[in-house]
């Protein structure tokens, strides 16, 4: 389980949240709601360490944490709006290199786990391929993929199915669920609520439950 307490977001005198507090349970698929511009994007993007809180706590298994610590942030996997795939790299390549250039893992067990992903979500015929030659629902199983590959405790989609049609949203869908199963637990941050209502146990009002 993870426990978010207190958590404070302002740039200068604009304070995007307050005290904000939320929980995920284990295996759970939690969907942050609210409409676009209101600040969902940020409390992620500070969950995983790109943003700085002002305030802040977390517990995970028990483990408290200052919400900014990197032994926290690193055990949440980000899978981005815009893919954020490098473009020079192959898929393959993409999810190979937080493993081999962060965690300094042997290249014959990180090519292991890279293999074994990309059979998972559905993406061996791909492998050797570049990001302007997938589509988007592939796209972003392959951030899905090099989140996946950095074994975090938690994975988090900023809007995952924005400018997905509808069989590429299906595709994500399958694979959230997929990994729920699997005792995977995810943040999701949408303004579609038919795909929320599809993969989310939980949703968080942002707009209704958040102090500003």
């Amino acid at each position: 389980m993870i426990k978010i307490d207190k958590l404070s977001k302002q740039y200068g005198d604009k304070v995007i949240f307050k005290d904000l507090s939320l929980t995920l349970q284990d295996g759970e698929i939690l969907a942050i709601l609210g409409p676009s511009g209101i600040g969902k994007t940020t409390l992620i993007k500070t969950l995983t360490g790109l943003e700085e809180a002002q305030s802040g706590e977390a517990t995970m298994d028990g483990q408290d944490y200052a919400i900014s610590d990197p032994a926290f942030t690193s055990q949440i996997g980000l899978i981005f709006q815009d893919f954020n795939l490098f473009p020079h790299l192959t898929v393959r390549e993409n999810i190979l290199l937080a493993p081999l250039t962060v965690k300094k893992m042997d290249r014959v067990d990180a090519e292991t786990k890279a293999n074994d992903l990309l059979t998972k979500l559905g993406l061996s015929e791909q492998a050797d391929l570049y990001p302007y030659q997938l589509s988007g629902g592939q796209k972003q199983r392959v951030g899905i993929a090099r989140a996946l590959a950095m074994d975090p405790q938690v994975i988090a989609y900023d809007e995952p199915t924005s400018g997905l049609d509808e069989k590429a949203t299906e595709q994500v869908v399958d694979v959230m669920l997929t990994l729920k199963k699997e005792g995977v637990s995810q943040l999701v941050v949408t303004h579609d609520l038919p795909f929320a209502d599809k993969v989310a146990d939980e949703t968080f009002d942002f707009e209704k439950e958040v102090k500003r």
